[in-house]
């Protein structure tokens, strides 16, 4: 792999740092990338299912998980983990997403894992071929194509230092801090860089500076690097050993800080925990020295850093090895931004043309488009578009509930209030808040109770006297009316369209083996019309690919319900047009329809 990120380039942030995650966003729009960088985010104490950034001007949604599996599954493409979780489980996140093989590269931002965790997890990413940037690091960037959180600094400081488009050269530091400083300084001197790398500051990091430098050695984009080592630890020498053998031909400017150490008497501690010499080695000044030696092109000191950068830089120029980089047209962004009120995901009404979930209303609306009503619903409410078998079930389920007769309690509330000289839109609503649990409910409920007893592999026997310890009645089974003897038709239509249509039906099978139960001990006790939508509608969901955990959202959300209030708003309507038609009188119940019990009040 010769570059280590692209402009398509996606990640998973693990922890909800919204200011570093801002930060990332604000520049994929400055440089015009066409998607986000951030997929999603793991954030496992999170309620809500997204939080909402700035793109530009506009908000966006980035969608929420409780664990990597979950976002990975959800985002095959992305290959980047951010890891920004705490030192207490940075260690135990990396490692779950290295055995994912899903993530190429890995940025682990906490500092202070313990080293023999550390250690375990670098030699585990290595053996998998996983890039681990870090520990105790800032991260990396691709200029104009990908960054890391806080790489780099404000908007303002990497367009400064030339972090917006790639400019020639490979840097590969230590230090965060220095790595910012050093942009800004090739900037300056050259005319940026091409990639670059933090490699982290504690004693043990995965992927160390020869593995950095390796890769820039195979990209054609890096024209030279610059290497910013540090008092303790051996990595240089690898480097050196990779110069004198060959396997690194392009021209490496590097320098280690710390030379001001020999001149303390005892051994100094600097700030990052893998800065320390162990031994003469391990000294900034033995490292440069054998670095010049190599042929590394090593400044006489730091302050001379930025001279020996324009020296190498100017000469690879001269021999035409780097060409002019042409200035790309940025977007800016807006100094004021508002955070908007409600969000719609399924319609869209501000272009020549409002859309169904993306579809033109055009394209569904009229009778050639070959869409119905099942199709603007799989639309509208699931953000899908169903196969025919699918939205003609849906259909049918509405056709099959859309009235039950005027004595049902929303249709007589809907015709009492239409009676008072009410509205379509009154007296409809007067219909429909009367559904729910009594009314209505064992569509929710059907599916409930038999999705828990399917799934959880009861016998029908079993299920029964789990529902008889729970007290609570199988909603879905009995009929005031209808029995074994006298089945109900619209039962018999929707089994038979399932039979002929669906690809598989286990839980209706099931729901049919529990019947041969409860109608053994009263034959009217059979699988009335709400269980049998309620059980249908799993076994659709089912076979249209959705996760047990997304169909189980469905129920619990009341979108079963929901099928019962679009149809029955069909049969309200009709009532109280009926009503309205025949001019009925304001109504008033009959006295001999009302017992009367009323004794006198006790005086206290």
């Amino acid at each position: 792999m010769s570059a280590l990120f692209t402009k398509e380039t996606q990640s998973i942030f693990w922890n909800n740092n919204k200011s570093a995650i801002q930060r990332m966003l604000d520049y994929d729009y400055v440089i015009n990338r066409e998607k986000p960088s951030v997929a999603a985010i793991v954030a496992p104490t999170a309620d809500s299912k997204f939080d909402k950034f700035f793109y530009g001007p506009d908000e966006i949604m980035i969608p929420l998980f409780k664990n990597t599996v979950e976002a990975a599954k959800a985002f095959p493409k992305a290959d980047v983990l951010l890891n920004f979780a705490s030192f207490r489980t940075a260690y135990d996140v990396t490692m779950e997403a290295i055995e994912l093989k899903q993530f190429k590269t890995i940025m682990v931002t906490a500092e202070g894992i313990p080293e023999r965790l550390a250690r375990r997890m670098n030699v585990t990413a290595r053996a998998k071929g996983v890039t681990v940037i870090g520990p105790a690091t800032v991260g990396g960037i691709a200029p104009g194509a990908f960054k890391i959180a806080n790489v780099g600094g404000t908007i303002e400081n990497i367009v400064s230092s030339k972090l917006h488009r790639a400019g020639s050269c490979g840097l590969v530091t230590r230090s965060g801090g220095l790595f910012n400083e050093l942009s800004n300084i090739i900037a300056i001197n050259a005319d940026g860089i091409s990639e670059g790398v933090a490699i982290g500051g504690d004693r043990f990091v995965g992927s160390v500076f020869i593995d950095n430098l390796l890769r820039m050695e195979q990209n054609p984009a890096v024209k030279y690097m610059v290497l910013l080592g540090e008092v303790g630890g051996t990595e240089e020498y690898k480097v050196i050993e990779a110069v004198k053998s060959g396997k690194i031909k392009k021209p490496i400017i590097a320098w280690c800080i710390g030379t001001i150490a020999e001149h303390f008497s005892s051994g100094v501690q600097f700030g990052h925990a893998g800065a320390s010499a162990n031994a003469d080695a391990e000294t900034a000044v033995a490292k440069n020295k054998a670095m010049a030696e190599a042929g590394i092109y090593v400044p006489a000191s730091f302050n001379d850093l930025p001279l020996k950068i324009n020296e190498v830089y100017s000469k690879l120029k001269a021999e035409g090895v780097i060409g002019e980089i042409s200035e790309p047209e940025l977007r800016a962004i807006p100094k004021t931004r508002r955070s908007k009120n409600f969000i719609c995901t399924i319609s869209d009404d501000r272009g020549d043309e409002a859309t169904y979930a993306g579809y033109p209303i055009s394209s569904v609306a009229t009778p050639e488009t070959g869409m119905g009503i099942g199709d603007v619903i799989a639309l509208l409410w699931f953000k899908k578009r169903y196969p025919k078998w699918a939205t003609d079930f849906i259909e049918t389920v509405i056709k099959t509930v859309a009235d039950h007769g005027p004595a049902v309690s929303g249709a007589h509330n809907a015709k009492v209030t239409a009676r008072a000289g009410k509205s379509v839109v009154e007296s409809l609503v007067t219909g429909l808040l009367t559904i729910g649990p009594r009314f209505g409910g064992a569509i929710d409920g059907a599916a409930q109770y038999f999705k828990y007893a399917h799934d959880h592999n009861m016998t029908p026997a079993e299920f029964l006297e789990y529902m008889k310890k729970e007290g609570v009645p199988i909603p879905g089974i009995g009929h005031r009316i209808k029995s074994l003897r006298n089945p109900d038709l619209r039962v018999s239509g929707l089994k038979k369209y399932a039979a002929e249509y669906f690809p598989a039906t286990p839980l209706l099978d099931y729901a049919l083996d529990v019947e041969q139960l409860t109608t053994s001990k009263k034959d009217n006790l059979i699988l009335n019309v709400d269980g049998t939508i309620g059980i249908l509608m799993v076994d659709m969901w089912r076979a249209l690919g959705y996760s047990e955990d997304e169909i189980n959202e469905f129920v619990q959300s009341g979108t079963l319900n929901a099928f019962f209030i679009a149809g029955r708003t069909i049969g309200f309507i009709g009532h109280v047009l009926d009503e309205k038609r025949l001019a009925m009188p304001m109504y008033r119940h009959p006295f001999d329809d009302i017992l009367y019990d009323v004794q006198m009040a006790d005086e206290l």
